[in-house]
């Protein structure tokens, strides 16, 4: 990272003081104040530094700097907020790096005591066993942290049964700027008397001008003053107040009895207003959850992510409501949710769901909870905002206010989806803001004082969850008489006099339309990319921007990005901060070095490529491109990496070795086995000592192939087993040699054959050498990506031309067939001509022409680049037609990941990525239970990790055909 000059920058007597007193990291370079620069909201406001406290006394060292320098600060946690307070011109005190234990769990007093970074997830799986869960669990549940809740008075899904965190929260620890602690399980001293004295004053005037509804999450929480919690009323006074008043360094939060089952009702309806007008009729069920969506949400999320199929669960409709329900098993919850379909018949139901199976529960609410992404990108790259993200008025009326909302809409000729909590009245929406024009801006500022007029006008509260910040507190005024304003600057006073606390929220407000993101972080670049980008419409920048910062990326565990930020912890290293740092470098701000910065390539660096972030973000950010794009701009026309020219183009190497006899490829072997010659071209070609070289085959599929098709059609793979069809009965197949099956693993290619013939294909190969250009594409070398690429569609022209389908058996390379071709040649009809299937995408259309083999179970391990172009449905059906129960692994990428793993200085990340659920999973595994992976680099990984032999579908698929078991 780029170090201060204390000659030149004046926030270098800062870092330098704040070093020498803080135990945790303290960050002024340029690329953490970028990654810091924003979160999931609007606004950018690059901060002055990252401090990251180690404990309390950190705290208290660090907030002592500051006052002796006079700058502000903000504490912040997972940055999910989408109203703009978590962004500031301040030092920013991280909590999510440190500070993030759970000090204590009383279950008889239904409480816990935890550190501001404990992430709400933690909480709630420390509190399971217990049979107790935290409340709260906004759709960020798996990264926002408890101060963040705290912060923003969050509240999630369940707060129709349990509340928001204001509901949940018993007593806080917090410093102040100046220095003093404050306990609200013991208050004292002058804050305390301060704040009496103000409630005194002005209770009967806040009781008067509060709305009177669930979700109001706008203003500080007065009415909490005179509350009848005791001390407790102080907590949650001070909930909600966005970092404003101090820096909450513990808090004792209540905990709640969790249902031992439960179940999911999905409601249809005609549309979402329907389904607005009954949620009063579901409320008197006493669900756990009342949530909504609209059509546009389903459609958006099919244009997104095509290989996704839990959509199709979901009942007719232009609307739906999730209703959960709780029980003391699974049939108890069933019955509930079944009563709720039931009775809601005669309210303009049109169909219902009722599930109770956990895992399919989880996937439906993975299509609510990825919303907020889902809507930000349209297919053809147009760009939706939050903003006016989660007005709340009474349920009651939010058919009415629905209704309204959409005139409003109209009125400014903007379009947005919502979703929402629908039980509480609370709506979430994405609206298609110009925010890039001074006219566009215009337009946000009249569309913005509009709605808060609507809402206002249906007694609500300009937020029902995610609070003011930047976007909402300049309209307060407009939700509160002037002598409640008033309230609200003397309360932010008793606590932080100098207006050092996070300013410009709540109070004092900063214009919502001043420090927009995109606005005040214009691109300076050049932007004429080498890939085609045609999500973004063929620019680089736009797609830099994608990035919203929900970040889903930043998680510990489950699917599969971000696999490095797992393996470090370090922003820099997750989907959003490489996004961010490349926003930076497109604007050149903060980030000055453009494709050749130093801080941007350390980032990249470790970017697996796996593609997971394509997938699994809801916005489809793909790093993988990102970082193709920025290797092919930071060494064009220069010397590159070793590793580019020995793994970004083996293939090449691979075919020269093709030519070799089988005895100098043994050769080949067993030099590569003798370690001071294999440490010699490990280090030529940029490999890490860690690894082995992977042993090449005596002699290739196509070889043998070919060999064997002496006097048969040119090109085809003659019949060599009898089969139920007769050959060729089915009609043309073209098999793809590619290099990883064909050099390394060619049994598997012949397995394929032998089960396509089966099938009644004839199946036939390339006349020469074909590649799909995925080693040249994932090193930056775009130029000769496109000249293999478009040799080998030249070669399967005629093939392509008569519509013959091409089937791989590498998903990597599949995958760059059916989604990276297009990115290298947008303009190549021979793309379009590309008709490419998985070899389980062939074998789904003929599942009762399968034999089942003797029982089998398998651990399967889905390449990264099947998760996110090919999906593995085809796969599921294959292998329970083939008589295997098969568990798929949710352990994200291998690591090794193409040519990552194999590079120097990779290896610690790779295994780190393999020894987090993969390799335990097959360690524990029993010995008769197979583990199969059709990635090459993920058998290669499983092989040097020292685990049993792992087998691809084409093998399986094989001895099932064939009739003989696994040692057969």
């Amino acid at each position: 990272m780029t170090a201060l000059d204390p000659l030149t920058d004046p926030s270098a007597a800062l870092a330098a003081d704040l070093a020498r007193v803080v135990g945790g990291e303290v960050r002024f370079d340029p690329a953490h104040r970028a990654m810091w620069s924003a979160d999931a909201s609007n606004y950018r406001k690059v901060p002055i530094g990252v401090v990251s406290p180690r404990d309390d006394a950190d705290v208290e060292a660090a907030l002592a700097v500051c006052r002796e320098h006079q700058v502000p600060v903000l504490p912040r946690g997972a940055g999910t907020s989408i109203a703009g307070q978590a962004v500031n011109t301040a030092v920013i005190l991280d909590f999510t790096r440190h500070m993030n234990a759970i000090l204590s769990i009383d279950p008889d007093a239904r409480s816990a005591r935890v550190q501001p970074g404990v992430i709400c997830d933690q909480l709630r799986d420390a509190a399971a066993p217990h049979g107790l869960t935290f409340g709260p669990d906004p759709s960020t549940h798996n990264r926002c942290t408890i101060g963040g809740m705290v912060g923003n008075n969050a509240c999630g899904s369940h707060s129709v049964a349990w509340g928001k965190t204001v509901d949940n929260t018993e007593s806080l620890e917090l410093l102040t700027y100046r220095g003093s602690r404050l306990d609200t399980a013991a208050p004292t001293g002058e804050i305390p008397e301060k704040l009496a004295a103000l409630h005194d004053r002005i209770g009967s005037r806040v009781a008067e001008a509060f709305p009177d509804l669930t979700r109001r999450v706008s203003g500080y929480n007065l009415d909490q003053l005179g509350g009848p919690g005791g001390p407790g009323a102080l907590a949650k006074a001070i909930v909600g107040s966005e970092g404003t008043l101090g820096v909450i360094t513990a808090a004792t939060m209540r905990l709640v009895e969790s249902p031992p089952a439960r179940a999911l009702a999905v409601l249809g309806f005609e549309s979402a207003y329907v389904a607005a007008d009954n949620v009063m009729v579901v409320r008197e069920h006493s669900p756990l959850t009342i949530e909504g969506m609209d059509a546009g949400l389903i459609a958006a999320l099919r244009a997104q992510n095509p290989v996704e199929t839990m959509s199709r669960a979901l009942p007719p409709g232009g609307g739906w409501l999730y209703v959960e329900t709780g029980g003391a098993d699974r049939a108890e919850a069933r019955a509930s949710a079944a009563a709720i379909a039931k009775a809601m018949r005669p309210y303009g139901l049109t169909e219902a769901v009722v599930e109770d199976d956990p895992a399919r529960m989880k996937a439906l609410w993975r299509i609510r909870e990825d919303g907020a992404g889902i809507l930000t990108r349209s297919p053809d790259g147009g760009e939706a905002w939050p903003g006016w993200e989660d007005a709340a008025v009474p349920p009651e009326k939010f058919g009415s206010y629905l209704r309204e909302f959409d005139r409003v809409l109209e009125r400014h000729g903007r379009r947005g989806v919502y979703y929402g909590h629908f039980g509480d009245g609370c709506l979430h929406v994405r609206i298609d803001f110009d925010l890039l024009s001074d006219k566009g801006i215009a337009n946000f500022r009249a569309f913005m004082e509009d709605a808060a007029d609507a809402v206002v006008a249906h007694g609500g509260s300009l937020s029902g969850e995610h609070g003011d910040g930047r976007a909402r507190s300049e309209l307060l005024p407009r939700m509160y008489p002037p002598d409640i304003i008033a309230a609200f600057e003397e309360f932010k006073g008793i606590f932080d006099p100098d207006d050092r606390c996070n300013p410009g929220c709540i109070v004092r407000s900063a214009r919502m339309d001043e420090d927009l993101r995109i606005f005040v972080g214009m691109p300076t670049m050049h932007d004429d990319p080498q890939l085609a980008f045609t999500h973004d419409r063929g620019s680089f920048t736009r797609a830099t921007r994608r990035c919203l910062g929900v970040g889903k990326c930043v998680t510990s565990h489950g699917g599969v990005m971000c696999p490095s930020y797992r393996a470090t912890g370090e922003e820099r290293h997750s989907t959003r901060g490489r996004a961010r740092l490349l926003f930076e470098m497109a604007n050149g701000e903060v980030v000055t070095g453009g494709w050749q910065d130093d801080d941007v390539a350390e980032a990249l660096d470790l970017c697996l490529s796996c593609k997971g972030c394509k997938t699994d973000c809801p916005v489809g950010v793909d790093m993988a491109a990102y970082k193709t794009e920025f290797l092919a701009n930071r060494y064009k026309n220069k010397l590159r990496p070793r590793s580019h020219y020995s793994m970004g183009a083996l293939p090449r190497w691979m075919r020269l070795v093709g030519k070799l006899p089988a005895s100098a490829v043994g050769l080949l072997n067993a030099l590569a086995r003798v370690t001071p010659l294999a440490a010699l071209a490990k280090r030529a070609g940029g490999i890490a000592p860690e690894r082995s070289i992977p042993e090449i085959a005596p002699e290739t599929f196509t070889t043998t192939a070919r060999i064997r098709a002496l006097g048969a059609a040119p090109g085809a793979v003659p019949d060599r087993r009898a089969g139920p069809r007769a050959p060729g009965s089915r009609g043309r197949l073209l098999l793809w040699p590619d290099t990883f099956t064909n050099h390394f693993d060619p049994a598997i290619a012949e397995d394929a054959v032998a089960v396509l013939e089966h099938l009644g294909y004839a199946v036939e190969l390339p006349p020469r050498t074909v590649c799909c250009g995925l080693t040249w594409t994932s090193t930056g070398q775009v130029s000769a990506a496109r000249r293999v690429l478009r040799r080998s569609l030249r070669t399967l022209e005629p093939w392509l031309t008569a519509g013959v389908p091409v089937v791989g058996l590498e998903p990597s390379c599949t995958a760059a067939l059916r989604a990276d071709a297009g990115e290298l040649l947008p303009d190549e009809p021979l793309v379009e001509a590309l008709d490419v299937r998985t070899f389980a995408e062939l074998l789904a259309d003929h599942l009762d022409e399968l034999p089942a083999g003797p029982p089998t179970t398998a651990l399967v391990q889905l390449h990264c680049h099947q998760h996110a172009d090919l999906g593995s449905d085809a796969d599921g059906a294959v292998l329970a037609a083939l008589g295997v129960e098969a568990e798929i692994l949710d352990s994200g990428c291998c690591g090794l990941a193409g040519n990552f793993g194999f590079e120097k200085g990779h290896y610690d990340v790779s295994m780190a990525a393999a020894e987090r659920v993969l390799l335990p999973a097959v360690r524990a595994a029993a010995p008769d239970v197979e583990v199969l992976a059709d990635g090459f680099s993920c058998r290669t990984q499983l092989r040097q990790a020292g685990t049993r032999e792992p087998v691809h579908l084409a093998t399986l698929a094989a001895r099932a055909v064939r009739g003989t078991p696994a040692d057969g």
